[in-house]
């Protein structure tokens, strides 16, 4: 039974928004009212140098952007939480794709005065594609912004999203006096003092209660009243079954900076979001109650400590018991691995755990076993789906800058690639190597960790293609296939799996080459069926 018990007070979940939209301040604060920690990193001011606990790679602390998915777990109310703080920035959004698979659940964070912005409409259409569920949160209410009911429209309309309002503002910028919280019936009278950690709470039941002028002025009562009207005759009852199917997505409004709103979402979040929920591999659908453990890594991070060169692979637990200093079998390479020091999360700060439940993030240390998508079971044959590397935007050469750290710069790429930080070509014709990544912002970060974190150092050279293809076959000895091996021979790669890659240089050159070859298919992800 304690089993049971441990599964049904997992929720993992991840946040997902737009650069700046407040998605690592959030998170912050979500640990600070889960009593993680004692005091929230400044994010916005580099002036002080402690950096958000969830960014805890240099580059992050320099930036001041996230580049990598951070995962924080904490107890709150009895259950506990599991977050993946993901990269906001567009660059790194195939991080962020692929920890999407591994959450049960989504927020989904809102900048009050810029709405719905484009990186959140790709995020949120891969959430809608797996049916995640996802609560939104209006951030920056202390800021002059968009009006609420034009944000629940755009919402609606760019996001394609059902939405259920369930605290609303009051007054915005300098006029926000708080928020009426639908969910419990309270009020949240807002002081603007950031350094309080909760503001003060009114239960107030009933609106047309004259209490309520008293509290927050005639005029801002009379505008609430009428407001919280309207919602009730727009919008529908929130219901939690649709909410579970992705079907109907809560909002919240608040300011996270000033720690304002964040508890009503805590506090709705634990009530609502779901617990570890059944994932699809290749073989069956397994549930996380099952009694033998399965897992599959969906995220590998190189030197998490610069001191010690170690490489620690995320592994999300589907079902069963994770335990120490037991045997499980590799699927992919069909051996059996122990691990001593199975390590759960609290941003960098890691400690060694006995044993993990579904839902729980573990971090395994890796010496090269493992790549993205890998399974983990005490026996069965089962693959994960879901992991698939996509086409990259931007397309590099990379060339060793000093010639004595060439074993340095071959493991750094060699690891990095392992990470899912950039994909790696190597060409037919002359053995070169390419990078492709998702955004040119992605180079620096490579050039900066191959020299910071390995000792090497490396320069690009453009290149020019405009998009990587998987080519599949069902007959490797055909003529046509010959032909199109030696004909595009300039054109051709390998990636990192060993699986055969056409980089066109022009989307005429794809078209013709595929109209050529009709028996030929070319895929736009590594992953088909």
């Amino acid at each position: 039974m304690n089993f049971i018990k441990e599964i049904n007070r997992r929720r993992t979940f991840g946040i997902i928004s737009h650069p700046d939209a407040g998605k690592t301040t959030l998170t912050e604060k979500l640990l600070l009212f889960g009593g993680a920690i004692q005091e929230a990193g400044a994010v916005k001011s580099n002036k002080i140098k402690k950096g958000a606990t969830s960014d805890f790679m240099e580059i992050e602390r320099q930036r001041g952007i996230s580049v990598a998915t951070s995962v924080l777990a904490f107890e709150y109310n009895g259950i506990k939480i599991n977050i993946l703080d993901t990269p906001g920035h567009k660059d790194f959004a195939e991080d962020t794709f692929r920890t999407l698979t591994a959450v049960d659940s989504v927020i989904v964070v809102i900048d009050v005065a810029k709405g719905v912005e484009e990186q959140t409409e790709k995020l949120v259409e891969v959430c809608r594609m797996r049916n995640i569920p996802m609560i939104v949160f209006i951030n920056k209410m202390d800021r002059e912004g968009k009006d609420a009911f034009d944000l629940l429209d755009e919402i609606e309309q760019k996001l394609g999203l059902r939405v259920v309002p369930l605290s609303f503002p009051i007054g915005m910028g300098y006029d926000f006096k708080g928020i009426y919280n639908i969910w419990e019936k309270n009020l949240d009278l807002f002081s603007g003092d950031s350094r309080k950690d909760i503001e003060e709470t009114i239960e107030i039941n009933d609106l047309t209660s004259p209490e309520l002028d008293k509290l927050i002025g005639e005029k801002a009562a009379q505008t609430l009243r009428d407001e919280i009207e309207l919602v009730d005759g727009i919008y529908p009852q929130f219901n939690k079954e649709e909410y579970l199917n992705g079907e109907l997505q809560p909002v919240f409004f608040g300011s996270a900076l000033n720690n304002f709103g964040v508890r009503e979402l805590l506090d709705c979040f634990v009530e609502i979001a779901p617990k570890p929920r059944p994932k699809n591999s290749e073989q069956r659908l397994v549930r996380p109650d099952e009694d033998k453990f399965t897992g599959f890594v969906f995220k590998i991070h190189a030197n998490m400590d610069p001191n010690h060169r170690n490489r620690l692979a995320f592994i999300k637990v589907v079902s069963g018991e994770f335990k120490r200093n037991t045997q499980y079998l590799h699927v992919r390479h069909n051996k059996k691995l122990k691990f001593s020091s199975p390590n759960a999360f609290f941003a960098e700060k890691k400690e060694i755990v006995d044993i993990s439940y579904p839902g729980d993030i573990v971090g395994l240390q890796d010496t090269g076993n493992f790549k993205i998508g890998d399974t983990l079971t005490e026996g069965e044959i089962l693959n994960y789906k879901g992991v698939p590397s996509f086409s990259p935007e931007h397309f590099r050469y990379i060339n060793n800058a000093d010639p004595l750290k060439s074993k340095q710069l071959n493991k750094g790429i060699d690891q990095l690639m392992d990470e899912g930080v950039a994909q790696l070509f190597t060409l037919e014709l002359n053995g070169r190597k390419v990078i492709g990544t998702v955004g040119a912002l992605q180079y620096e970060v490579i050039q900066y960790r191959l020299e910071h974190e390995y000792g090497a150092k490396c320069i690009y050279e453009n290149l020019n293609v405009y998009k990587a293809s998987w080519i599949e076959t069902d007959d490797k000895k055909s003529e046509e296939y010959n032909e199109f091996l030696r004909v595009k021979q300039r054109f051709l790669a390998k990636d990192k799996r060993g699986q055969l890659v056409f980089l066109a240089d022009s989307p005429f050159s794809l078209q013709m080459t595929q109209q050529k070859y009709k028996n030929i298919k070319f895929h736009s992800t590594s992953e088909f069926d």
